[in-house]
């Protein structure tokens, strides 16, 4: 991907203008409690960059670690912005001189800002980056139309400047000021709740269906390790990333849920059929938002549907909470679990800020991370299609069963097992 920029303009920059990371602090040195007091004040919730977390991540999370930060501070010296960041070259293996916000394994790296002082702390951070040799400032899942990218594009134009837009989508996001039973039937329609109670019918055959929420640091210390195992069991841990499977990250989810937990900002909801757990999920808080981390399912009950069944729970626990009044679902676009649940949306992408007016750098950092993102793409669809062929050959299989049930007896017994079966697999694929 190197070639991809102009080489005359690269060796146009002097040893100066290359990004020197170095001479930004490190994330680990930044000053603990001005940092939950920024928080605390920021003027959008980001609850992927609060320190219990981000700097759980930055210790040992894998691929995540040793991020620099952009800080700036108020006139009295209080901290006003940050932003953790790391060198364009880590992230896509591009030696163009440009920062990208660090990714917090949330997918939201919208910057903590100062409600009272958002453009001044944009201002400063900017220069900062300026000054440590970056040609453009790089924001991944950052969120388009918050307060919080309205102090970035007011500071950019008093410089005549503007953001460039690398990607965008709408994210799935629930209205928590709503009454949950209301929000649901408009969302879903008598009939798929309907279907939907027809199957926790189902489940309870196994044993009481019932909705734990972990609050305390024990509480959730036990209910993560039952997280950690149900989503190393699913699809996650046959693909290799579940976070129990790499050291790194099992370190880092258990230093940060127990670090948040302390201070109310992480539960582990769980569902269960009689003792047996069926569904689990991380839920960050961050002021008066919600944001659902990660979910796992037993697979085994996979035609009840825990993942759905315990985000109609979550849901009912979220909408009753006066404390919280959205939640982010942090889900990829057009997820086909919570996307018909939670059927707000928030706009979500990928910004390229310049830091310089005229930049002839800019183009080819804009074009490098454009082709990037172009192949990236490209990655995915061909695994989807892999996938998917997968799972076509396994509902073949299942095809075969069933005309050699309806040639062994009655047509029920494969109606039954089209509902039971083949069905719930076909679902999973649209």
């Amino acid at each position: 991907m190197a070639d991809i920029a102009d080489r005359a303009m690269i060796h146009r920059a002097s040893r100066k203008d290359a990004t020197d990371d170095r001479t930004l602090p490190p994330l680990s040195a930044a000053p603990l409690n001005a940092w939950r007091a920024l928080a605390a004040r920021a003027i959008e919730a980001n609850g992927y960059y609060q320190p219990d977390w981000e700097l759980a991540v930055d210790a040992s999370a894998r691929g995540r670690t040793g991020a620099a930060v952009l800080s700036a501070a108020g006139d009295a010296g209080q901290l006003i912005g940050l932003l953790p960041v790391v060198p364009m070259r880590q992230i896509y293996r591009i030696p163009l001189p440009a920062l990208v916000g660090a990714e917090p394994y949330g997918t939201l790296c919208t910057p903590l800002l100062d409600r009272d002082a958002a453009e001044e702390a944009v201002g400063k951070m900017l220069r900062q980056a300026r000054n440590a040799g970056a040609h453009a400032l790089i924001l991944r899942t950052m969120s388009l139309e918050g307060p919080a990218m309205a102090a970035i594009r007011a500071v950019l134009a008093r410089d005549g400047l503007q953001p460039r837009m690398l990607s965008a989508y709408q994210r799935a996001q629930l209205d928590a000021t709503r009454d949950a039973d209301e929000l649901l039937r408009d969302a879903l329609g008598p009939k798929k709740l309907k279907e939907l109670r027809r199957q926790h019918h189902r489940l309870s055959d196994h044993g009481a269906v019932r909705f734990d929420v972990a609050r305390t640091p024990r509480e959730v210390a036990t209910a993560l390790e039952t997280f950690l195992v149900l989503e190393s069991g699913g699809w996650k841990g046959q693909r290799g990333t579940a976070l129990s499977q790499h050291a790194g990250d099992a370190t880092f989810i258990r230093r940060a849920a127990s670090a948040m937990a302390e201070a109310g900002r992480c539960e582990i909801v769980t569902l269960h059929a009689g003792d047996m757990p069926v569904a689990g999920g991380i839920v960050v808080r961050h002021q008066d938002r919600a944001f659902f981390f990660k979910i796992g399912v037993d697979e085994r009950f996979a035609k009840h549907s825990p993942g759905t069944q315990l985000t109609l729970e979550l849901t009912r626990h979220l909408c009753a909470d006066p404390a919280i009044n959205s939640a982010d679902s942090t889900a990829a676009p057009g997820h086909p679990m919570i996307d018909p649940i939670w059927r707000g949306r928030f706009a979500i992408g990928d910004v390229l800020l310049p830091l310089r007016r005229r930049d002839p750098l800019v183009p080819a950092i804009h074009t490098a991370l454009t082709l990037n993102n172009f192949a990236y793409e490209g990655a995915r669809g061909a695994a989807r299609f892999i996938r998917s062929r997968r799972a076509c050959r396994h509902i073949g299989k299942q095809v075969t069963a069933a005309v050699r049930l309806v040639s062994a007896g009655p047509t029920s017994v494969a109606a039954r097992w089209f509902s039971d079966g083949a069905r719930p697999c076909f679902e999973s694929l649209i």
